[in-house]
């Protein structure tokens, strides 16, 4: 029911030197101010892991041009075996952490820890947004363009989701609230 969910691909790399690679699609915003973004581990994986080993990671921007991968790095793999080599995605150095990024992500989050909470089955991971880089082709002005950045989203099983029409509606100002919409049945 909790749909359309933002995917978090996620990398880091293990105490070994094994870049990891994954989608996680409980994402979002938990801080503006310091920035921190959360995702949560459904169980024990290496993402997590390596999280709480070193302390650094990268949150990548799966574009719907990369479903295909986003996919295959959700795939159960060994902790020996980098996800980036088996899907085939070039990676490039981060500038701030260790971690490194998908080249052709449109825009990334390079993180340290802030903190971890145990919640059930699941872990949420919170991590403190040290840099933050969008590519230039994706820019409109200083922001994003969400058009532009073209995100997956998860919808459950094996469903996924691509964006759609962008509405613009201007938010309604208290001082300006025109009443009721529609009206009610029996008023």
């Amino acid at each position: 029911m909790v749909v359309p969910r933002p995917i978090a691909w996620v990398s880091s790399t293990s105490p070994d030197g094994v870049d990891n690679l994954a989608p996680h699609s409980f994402f979002t915003v938990a801080s503006v101010d310091p920035p921190i973004i959360q995702f949560t581990s459904v169980g024990e994986k290496d993402s997590l892991r390596n999280i709480e080993a070193t302390g650094e990671f990268v949150v990548n921007l799966a574009p719907a041009a990369l479903i295909q991968e986003v996919n295959a790095t959700g795939t159960n793999f060994s902790p020996d075996v980098s996800e980036f080599d088996a899907a085939g995605l070039a990676r490039e150095p981060s500038a701030m952490v260790r971690p490194p990024r998908v080249k052709d992500s449109p825009a990334v989050l390079e993180c340290s820890l802030h903190q971890t909470l145990r919640m059930g089955d699941c872990v949420l991971v919170f991590g403190l947004v040290v840099h933050a880089a969008v590519s230039s082709r994706v820019l409109s002005g200083d922001h994003p363009d969400v058009a532009g950045l073209d995100p997956l989203s998860r919808l459950g099983g094996d469903e996924w989701g691509m964006l759609g029409p962008i509405l613009h509606l201007p938010r309604i100002r208290a001082s300006q609230w025109p009443g009721p919409f529609r009206p009610r049945e029996g008023t």
